[in-house]
């Protein structure tokens, strides 16, 4: 790869690690590269002179980034950028060389992401607590220092109230709640204030249900199910088990800080033009909405609506978006792939072999990867970790994108808790599979790992024999989801042996083709005009349906317009050149006018016609009404008006026969038909 840009200064931590400066600078293309021993101790002023020389800094080292920072934060300068090499790496009873998989982590460090837009979220600090007795009184007192506080009792037998009383306190229980940070509302039953005159245990005033209520923060100690189906994506949610202090203690601590104003990001984009959800009122594609934890997506008409204040930034949108309409921007898709491409380079270059990459995120991922550094064994030298926001949003364009790129295998580690969280994610393993299995490489190369426990974790990631090598080179990730996902997929089936041009696919795919019924299809053109990817298309010189492959997500909005029902979907992936050119799926003759000759319809559209309506429907009973069926739009107007009558009385449906008309003819002494005739 190419020279470093930044300036590294590395350390062995006292001589912890094993730490080779001399493989790392070689494979980064730096001329040499140090390798200290105490560089936050006895070496601390070859870091102060490093802050005063040229260009970014980054320092080898995480756990004593504070320290660093505030020694750059008194002189003035930059603060530097930091890079742990000895938990994800150094620290390992593994004997394989961890100089390459350092080089990966160092060189990764060097890559800006662009920050995400945000948004400002207002708090005023009011804050409902929810629980039961004497446990639920004293998490409200500690949280009343920083919060203005109301609790709400479902319980009372235990308290003992205080002498002077900081916060007010009603009885009832949350049935159920909606919002988020800054703009909760609740709706409570059995709600009732407390009586001021409560002597023993509080007492409370006449109860009624269905009372509504707003807050900033909600602090949940019930004990009861979650009042929201993603807790833990909630902002401003707290959710504790009263049976457990230290998980009370712990959230009331974090619940303390949510005062003021705070800034979030905005995680997903959207883009509604290439949106498959809807077209007039005909519902295609519905994967964000089915797989959004926090319910933070509703539907729009064509399009949806994404309520950024309560996305947690999971990603399952983005990576299972069939079209790249929802895309995730913390960080960027060209980013989390050019990421991808250089810890897989930097370790091939400094001399790796097999590398296996680790999805994880920093909550759940970073302290199980201390715990086995610490505890444990540590990481497998060829496993390279990799930080995302969230490890459940990977899509199928990463996958394709990390295993071209020159990785055997990916391990996606994952909170145990969000397990209901990961149908998306294992619909585009499945996908991932289906592709490598039809391209001959192995297939199960994308693993999740949904575990808390490290020694478990670090069985799988020894344990796991690893699968053949693919010839992998890098590709400029640009254009939109498809885009970098088709090009990393062309380099998995360029390196492989695929048995057939087409490769089937599950029926969650986002690629495939439609399957025409010709003895159904009208060419009505409903399709063509219903398609949000431009992937069915017409032929303005005749009656013919073409379609476009490569741009098909699979959608089914044109199967559920098709007023014929002549569509159907066939998931696959076509590696034909032929993909992206249109091809015919029906055509027709066209029918001329019996009148001008201008071809104005197709044959069997208009046989159809004649025989479904032809003398059978109140418009077409005579033969000259039917004849016009045979007639150009003008012409069929010029015939009409051509005896000087209304040539839209076609339209005029025949008066409908009621009551009064039969009591009316009766006392005429007339029947219905002549009494209408005379009307």
């Amino acid at each position: 790869m190419g020279p470093m840009k930044q300036r590294l200064l590395v350390c062995n931590c006292e001589k912890s690690m094993s730490v080779d400066g001399k493989a790392i600078a070689h494979g980064l293309g730096v001329s040499e590269l140090p390798v200290h021993t105490q560089l936050c101790r006895s070496e601390i002023g070859i870091y102060e002179q490093a802050l005063t020389q040229e260009g970014r800094l980054c320092v080898a080292c995480t756990q004593e980034s504070p320290l660093f920072e505030e020694i750059a934060d008194e002189a003035g300068r930059e603060v530097p950028l930091f890079a742990n090499i000895r938990e994800f790496a150094g620290w390992t009873t593994d004997k394989q060389p961890t100089a390459p998989k350092m080089a990966a982590l160092l060189a990764a460090s060097a890559l800006r992401s662009k920050p995400a837009r945000l948004r400002s979220v207002q708090n005023d600090g009011l804050c409902l607590v929810a629980g039961h007795g004497q446990a639920a009184f004293e998490a409200a007192a500690l949280l009343n220092r920083t919060l203005s506080v109301t609790l709400l009792l479902d319980g009372a037998e235990d308290v003992l109230l205080p002498l002077v009383l900081d916060f007010p306190v009603f009885s009832g229980r949350v049935a159920s709640a909606s919002g988020t940070l800054g703009a909760f509302e609740v709706v409570v039953d059995g709600y009732a204030p407390m009586l001021p005159s409560s002597r023993g245990r509080p007492q409370f005033a006449l109860a009624r249900n269905g009372a509504k209520s707003t807050c900033s923060v909600l602090f949940d100690m019930s004990g009861a199910a979650p009042l929201f189906s993603r807790p833990l994506g909630r902002d401003g949610y707290f959710r504790a088990d009263p049976a457990d202090p230290v998980g009370v203690m712990q959230a009331v601590f974090e619940a303390s800080g949510y005062d003021g104003e705070f800034e979030k990001p905005i995680y997903v984009t959207y883009d509604a033009s290439i949106c498959a959800h809807e077209r007039s009122q005909k519902t295609g594609c519905t994967k964000c909405l089915d797989n959004c934890p926090p319910g933070a997506i509703s539907p729009a008409g064509d399009n949806i609506l994404i309520d950024t204040a309560i996305c947690g930034g999971c990603g399952n949108c983005a990576a299972h978006c069939p079209t790249g309409a929802v895309s995730y921007d913390y960080p960027a898709r060209a980013q989390s792939v050019e990421r991808v491409q250089v810890l897989a380079r930097a370790y091939l270059e400094t001399g790796g072999k097999a590398p296996v990459l680790l999805l994880h995120d920093a909550a759940h991922g970073v302290p199980l990867i201390n715990a086995m550094a610490r505890a444990g064994r540590g990481l497998p030298a060829n496993v390279i970790p990799m930080e995302l926001h969230s490890a459940t949003g990977v899509g199928h364009d990463l996958m394709a994108a990390a295993l071209a790129a020159g990785f055997r295998s990916i391990a996606v580690l994952v909170d145990p808790r969000k397990a209901v969280e990961l149908h998306a994610l294992n619909e585009e393993i499945a996908l991932v599979a289906s592709l490598l299995g039809g391209f001959g490489h192995s297939p199960d190369r994308v693993a999740v790992l949904a575990e808390a426990d490290p020694d478990v974790v670090e069985q799988a990631l020894y344990g796991s024999p690893l699968p053949a090598e693919i010839a992998h080179r890098s590709f400029a990730p640009v254009g939109g989801k498809r885009d970098v996902a088709r090009s990393a997929i062309a380099i998995l089936a360029g390196a492989g042996k695929p048995g057939s041009e087409i490769i089937e696919l599950p029926a969650s795919a986002p690629y495939g083709t439609i399957l025409v019924d010709r003895e159904r299809c009208t060419l009505c053109m409903a399709c063509v005009s219903a398609c949000p990817a431009d992937a069915t298309r017409d032929n303005p010189e005749k009656p013919e349906l073409r379609f476009v492959e490569s741009a098909c997500v699979q959608c089914g909005i044109c199967a559920a317009t098709c007023p014929e029902d002549a569509i159907s979907l066939a998931p696959r992936y076509n590696l034909a050149p032929t993909v992206m050119q249109p091809v015919t799926l029906n055509e027709d003759e066209p029918a001329e006018c019996t009148r001008c000759g201008k071809a104005f319809a197709s044959r069997g559209v208009l046989e159809r016609v004649k025989k479904t309506l032809g003398g059978k429907h109140w418009m077409f009973e005579t033969d000259e009404r039917t004849a016009l069926i045979d007639m150009c739009e003008s012409c069929r107007l010029e015939v009409l008006s051509g005896d000087g009558a209304d040539p839209f009385a076609i339209a005029q449906r025949p008066r409908v026969r009621t009551t009064d008309d039969y009591l009316e003819a009766g006392r005429k002494g007339l029947s219905v038909e002549d009494f209408l005739s005379d009307d």
